[in-house]
């Protein structure tokens, strides 16, 4: 094949463009073949670096540092306080200073400083963060900085992803920061296992340790996920990478940026893909569709009459394939939107308007509410939250006031019955606590060595925990 007439390439041109260019001109004449070679890797390497000169003062450098508890391998049964410092990468969602990364970054850190990349002379560079809310589950965190006029990363569709495109990786692979590699999208939607509602982008662009939190962009420069974690052997980057898709990230960085904590939108279903087993004994298609396992009683989809055995077919007029595609759907919509399902039964079709609303059991719903600055309760090593009327519609107590723990944070300074995630503490040593000021003033007021007794109630049980002083 020979290439006839002018070939100019536009000066902004899409690197996957140009790769095509470049391979179809290696089927022409030797002497075509290598002009347009040259022309084809020099426009790819300008396109490249402008890309990356665009994305780089998105990206940041997180440094972490808090204190973890190991066990002496010397001393049986002794404990080890040793002080820790993490790595990561972070990146910039709002010129005001948010920074969205992931909550492994900064999950354990009491103190928290950023680097922020391209900054002029004389402007700081490294700054003090706090952290506005953390999502354990979809491990994301969202990190709030004291400067104006950043640059941030515009937000891509993730939904619109293709296997095999061009994406670029941005980080602090192994503690070096403003570092990028490329690579292409290996799979637009992967679980870890067959029903596990959480998604990733996987691609091969290469992945270390420090790249965590960093931003995987396309070839517009635009968000379309957070880089992860990696599955490997050898504990380097084995071309096996994932990230959360950009509009997962995007719905928890509103709902982290409005509440501090992330709220879950559900229909009140429990649902599965549908494979060929079960096609074949329920004499359905295979992976159209997702088939309902349960209806949660009294829940959105039971008072619209969506029944065990039900078939979904598409979310306002998005067809499902499989439980993944349902929970991508789902977080395009907010608490208190309707959206119409298309279900199949009995070989009939019919749309239900269904409203989505928010999980109330979810087992981090209060983790996701705190933060280290705001809620610590050292002496206890934990997170709390005053009781209010929004903690009382979600859970019934016995006395109206206390303390929830929300969850671990460090190491208790005593030891025996330590209180756990979920137990609301009412009273220490006798004296009501209504509040986490109250009850960080009563444990200021004792003597290291005076033991404890806190009355806290479990499960919607009284009980008392004793702790006494190491």
């Amino acid at each position: 094949m020979r290439l006839k007439g002018p070939h100019v390439i536009p000066p902004v041109l899409r690197a996957g463009a140009v790769t095509a260019l470049f391979l179809l001109a290696l089927a022409g004449p030797a002497r075509a073949q290598n002009r347009t070679k040259t022309l084809g890797i020099g426009q790819l390497s300008e396109s490249l670096q402008d890309l990356s000169s665009r994305v780089s003062p998105s990206v940041v450098q997180i440094f972490g540092t808090g204190y973890e508890v190991k066990n002496d391998e010397e001393h049986a049964g002794a404990s080890v306080l040793s002080r820790q410092r993490n790595t990561g990468s972070g990146v910039i969602v709002s010129d005001d200073g948010y920074i969205m990364t992931n909550a492994h970054v900064v999950d354990s850190a009491k103190s928290v400083r950023i680097k922020v990349n391209g900054r002029g002379k004389g402007q700081p560079s490294v700054f003090d963060a706090k952290l506005i809310g953390i999502d354990r589950l979809l491990d994301l965190a969202l990190l709030k900085i004291g400067s104006n006029g950043l640059t941030p990363l515009s937000f891509g569709n993730s939904l619109g992803l293709k296997q095999g495109e061009l994406v670029l990786a941005f980080g602090s692979p192994l503690g070096m920061d403003n570092s990028v590699s490329m690579g292409v999208v290996s799979a637009v939607a992967r679980q870890l296992t067959e029903n596990d509602p959480r998604i990733f982008v996987q691609t091969d662009a290469p992945i270390n340790p420090g790249n965590s939190g960093g931003p995987l962009v396309d070839a517009d420069g635009r968000l379309v996920g957070i880089n992860t974690f990696i599955l490997s052997q050898s504990g380097g980057s084995e071309g096996i990478g994932f990230a959360i898709p950009s509009n997962v990230v995007q719905y928890v960085y509103g709902s982290l940026r409005k509440d501090g904590h992330v709220h879950r939108g559900q229909i009140g279903i429990l649902a599965r893909t549908i494979t060929e087993p079960l096609a074949s004994a329920f004499k359905l298609e295979p992976e159209k569709g997702v088939l309902v396992e349960d209806v949660v009683p009294e829940g959105p989809a039971d008072k619209a009459g969506i029944q065990v055995g039900d078939v979904v077919l598409s979310i306002q007029g998005t067809g499902l394939r499989s439980i993944r595609d349902l929970a991508l759907q789902l977080y395009q919509y907010s608490i208190g939107d309707t959206v119409t399902l298309e279900i199949l039964r009995n070989e009939n079709r019919s749309a239900v308007s269904v409203a989505v609303t928010e999980t109330s059991d979810d087992p981090e719903r209060f983790a996701d509410m705190v933060n280290p600055a705001d809620n610590l309760i050292s002496p206890l090593g934990v997170l709390g939250l005053t009781v209010d009327d929004g903690i009382r519609k979600t859970m019934p107590l016995r006395y109206p006031d206390g303390v929830l723990v929300a969850a671990h944070s460090g190491l208790s300074l005593y030891f025996g019955d330590q209180p756990q995630e979920g137990d609301v503490i009412h009273a220490i040593n006798g004296h009501g606590i209504a509040s986490i000021e109250k009850l960080r003033s009563e444990l200021n007021d004792l003597m290291l060595e005076d033991a404890i007794v806190l009355q806290v109630e479990r499960d919607g049980s009284l009980m008392f925990l004793v702790l006494e002083n190491n």
